[in-house]
């Protein structure tokens, strides 16, 4: 490992933030050069992580490599340590890159009012954010960085959103920073309680955690939860999301789906189940309990949306149901599946919201009941929206159906110590529903893209697909069909890291360890 490899980590995450701070001295006026200025940074930090994926190992993916650790916050003994290993570098890669292809997108997208300058600022700091979360290997770190992300998000809804921008913006700030509020106390509690250190591997290896009473560990275990279950989200602390979706501007339910709500299951993977191992074994048939829920009620509350862009934000919530049921069944087969689902998602889910923005550029609104014939009038733009929409279905051939597929097939058999028959019966309302995912995507495509034009719409001429769509729009789609066709891509980057997390799982009367 040569010296840059050690900076090149680091460089990924700050070199957006510094972006936006020059950007921040930049005049107003000069719009393009804002424009290549954001470009330019969020480019040089996906050049970085691109860099780190060539040099990283990858026959020893449960190790963390470019690992940088120094004093940080010396008083509370928490430092500056950062590492990869296969669990989070696809995370950090996904992140870079919809940063990317989000500013390539807003060329000639700006919402009202017309702000560049400072809507570019508010994607670079989100970009910080996001990947120093998946790098973090330290808890107030990664607290800091997932907290990052909260106010620009806020002010991007808030100033940027639709007619009911403020409410959405204000649920999202107060349901996110409650959760972090129980997070930060559970975080102290696994200071005191493993040795007075914040280091996550450190406490991942803690004797004096794995002695600690079952009941301490599940009430700790519980403020993880509620904190990551929100960001997923989860049933029922979802309702957040589909205001935060709706009222979002495009590029801002783009990062949200594709990236943030990720911060939440990648908190499971990383910290809960790998620390807490037995109260993660304790939760987890409730865990997988809320997750089928989640997958039921999401696709139902999908089946009642007239709405576009909402009917996509509640299938975010079955979506996420299918990761959540992978995690809850502690297995590497389970885990697994549920870090290909959060990369499918964002994939998938990330086009849909590009698609539902062009959608309401174009045609002034996102009712389902005014659109229609849209392969008459924007053939590519009718013909992108349905694959995105088969492959969110989980259409094999396409990733989606590497994310769903395991993770109902691993509730077959869960890590020992779990209730079969339990876990089985969450396998069949899963498969239940798919189906349903099948008739809500079907339906909005046929509502969408079929039929005939509606007569206000008769007249008027509707572009079809503009450059910067091309070219924001190709990456995610060449990646959906990559990964459909050919998912060891990313599971051979995944499985030895997996396999460390879910190795420790030592409880009462076996190991629980999945295969």
């Amino acid at each position: 490992m040569n010296s840059l490899d050690h900076w090149a980590l680091t460089g990924a995450i700050f070199v957006p933030v510094i972006g936006a701070a020059v950007l921040g001295l930049m005049p107003r006026r000069a719009e393009v050069s804002l424009k290549l200025g954001a470009l330019l940074a969020s480019l040089t930090s996906l050049g970085l992580v691109v860099y780190l994926m060539a040099r990283f190992d990858y026959g020893h993916s449960n190790r963390f490599q470019f690992v940088a650790n120094k004093q940080w916050i010396e008083v509370i003994h928490s430092r500056y340590h950062i590492g990869l290993d296969g669990i989070s570098l696809p995370l950090l890669a996904l992140s870079a890159l919809i940063t990317v292809l989000c500013i390539i997108y807003s060329w000639d997208h700006f919402p009202e009012p017309h702000n560049p300058k400072a809507f570019l600022i508010l994607i670079l700091v989100l970009a910080t954010g996001m990947n120093g979360t998946f790098a973090s290997l330290d808890l107030i770190l990664f607290f800091v960085f997932f907290e990052l992300v909260l106010l620009p998000m806020y002010f991007m809804i808030g100033v940027w959103g639709g007619p009911n921008r403020q409410y959405a913006s204000i649920k999202f700030f107060l349901f996110t920073l409650f959760g972090s509020a129980l997070m930060i106390l559970s975080f102290l509690a696994l200071y005191f309680k493993g040795g007075q250190t914040f280091d996550m591997v450190a406490l991942a290896h803690s004797t004096a955690l794995a002695a600690i009473p079952s009941a301490t560990g599940s009430l700790i275990f519980a403020g993880l939860f509620i904190g990551f279950a929100i960001k997923v989200p989860m049933f029922p602390f979802h309702t957040w999301l589909p205001d935060a979706h709706t009222e979002a501007p495009t590029v801002g339910s783009v990062i949200l789906a594709a990236i943030l709500l990720k911060l939440g299951t990648y908190g499971f993977v990383r910290i809960a189940i790998p620390i807490l191992p037995k109260a993660a074994h304790t939760w987890a048939p409730w865990i997988g309990l809320l997750a089928v829920i989640g997958i039921i009620y999401g696709a139902l509350g999908c089946l009642a949306q007239t709405d576009m862009k909402r009917l996509i934000a509640f299938s975010s919530v079955a979506h996420m149901g299918f990761v959540m049921l992978g995690i809850a069944t502690l297995t590497s087969f389970g885990i697994n599946a549920a870090v290909f689902g959060m990369v499918a998602h964002g994939l998938i889910t990330g086009m849909l919201f590009f698609v539902a923005g062009s959608v309401q550029e174009r045609y002034g609104t996102r009712e389902l009941k005014r659109l229609g014939g849209m392969l008459l009038q924007a053939p590519r733009l009718g013909w992108i929206l349905g694959f995105c929409a088969m492959a969110s279905l989980g259409l094999p051939g396409l990733a989606g159906f590497w994310g769903e597929f395991p993770a109902i097939l691993s509730s077959y058999q869960p890590a020992a110590g779990l209730s079969e028959v339990t876990f089985r019966i969450y396998m069949a309302v899963a498969a239940v529903g798919t189906v349903f995912a099948a008739g809500y995507l079907l339906w909005m495509l046929q509502r969408v893209d079929f039929g005939v034009v509606k007569s206000e719409f008769e007249k008027a001429h509707i572009h079809d697909m503009h450059i910067p769509e091309y070219v924001a729009w190709a990456p995610l789609l060449i990646l959906i069909v990559a990964l459909g066709v050919y998912p060891h891509l990313l599971f051979h980057i995944t499985d030895g890291a997996v396999k460390a997390v879910t190795a420790g799982f030592h409880v009462a009367g076996g190991v629980a360890a999945g295969g």
